[in-house]
């Protein structure tokens, strides 16, 4: 019997490349990829003991092993497999549904007041970086982060660059921890939020930069962050940090991913 490749046998190698190389992509924001590493090498050699040199004892052994591998995927990758379905389940750009809603609902007066809104936060991010005073700022897109903003003290107060500065000075009983901004609002401030367990953040960085990175990996909300030892301004979103960055640099994108 010959050996026939058709073409939904390239289908499905070109599915299974794409499922592998974004599984990797998603593994190497959160570290796990050696782990990652491992385990394909772990099946390769499981493939050439039973199937190849077909070694009747040891392949029993990874036959075993393979048959309760499921169960140790699940508790290896429990955030990772959260964070997959997560991103399935927001609605980001570029999809068909952002696209409908942009079409037909688009608002200039809504636009307007975003973009006071957005300006309000990059004064605000200005002028504690200036002063060197410490913040974290979550701006909520699609998912819902009411789980967050529970964890704090509820606010519902209008976007105020003043306010905002007000809520993060050193001797506020609510500096520490993260500003919830939603619908417009200040929701909450001095919220408690998933940190990430990523091994490649730069040693240098505090605990609120983790925490920021940690809400873009398990959301599809935006992270601000102002550094109280450098003053740096640095902004996270899809478990991507960017440091540094000036005032004019956030505003422009604020108004790129937040503007309706």
């Amino acid at each position: 019997m010959g050996f026939h490749i058709g073409f939904k046998d390239f289908v499905d190698i070109f599915l299974v490349a794409i499922l592998l190389y974004q599984t990797f992509k998603l593994l190497k924001r959160t570290g796990a990829v050696n782990i990652f590493i491992g385990i394909l090498a772990f099946i390769i050699c499981w493939f050439l003991v039973s199937y190849v040199f077909k070694m009747e004892l040891l392949g029993g052994i990874f036959d075993r092993v393979i048959s309760v591998g499921a169960f140790a995927l699940i508790v290896l990758f429990q955030d990772e497999i959260r964070r997959f379905f997560t991103r399935i389940g927001s609605r980001r750009k570029g999809s068909i549904f952002y696209s409908f809603k942009r079409f037909f609902g688009s608002n200039t007066n809504e636009k307007e007041k975003t973009d006071f809104d957005l300006v309000q936060i990059v004064l605000a991010c200005r002028n504690l970086s200036k002063s060197s005073t410490g913040a974290l700022i979550i701006l909520t897109r699609n998912n819902n982060l009411d789980f967050y903003s529970h964890s704090g003290e509820q606010l519902n107060a209008n976007i105020n660059s003043r306010l905002i500065e007000t809520i993060f000075f050193k001797n506020s009983p609510l500096h520490d921890g993260a500003l919830i901004i939603s619908n417009r609002k200040l929701k909450a401030a001095a919220c408690i939020l998933p940190v990430s367990q990523n091994q490649t953040i730069p040693k240098r960085l505090g605990l609120r930069h983790r925490a920021a990175l940690g809400m873009t990996e398990h959301s599809d909300a935006v992270a601000i962050v102002v550094s109280e030892e450098t003053g740096h301004i640095s902004f996270a979103i899809n478990g991507q940090l960017s440091i540094n960055v000036k005032p004019e640099h956030l505003e422009h994108f604020l108004s790129e991913e937040m503007t309706p």
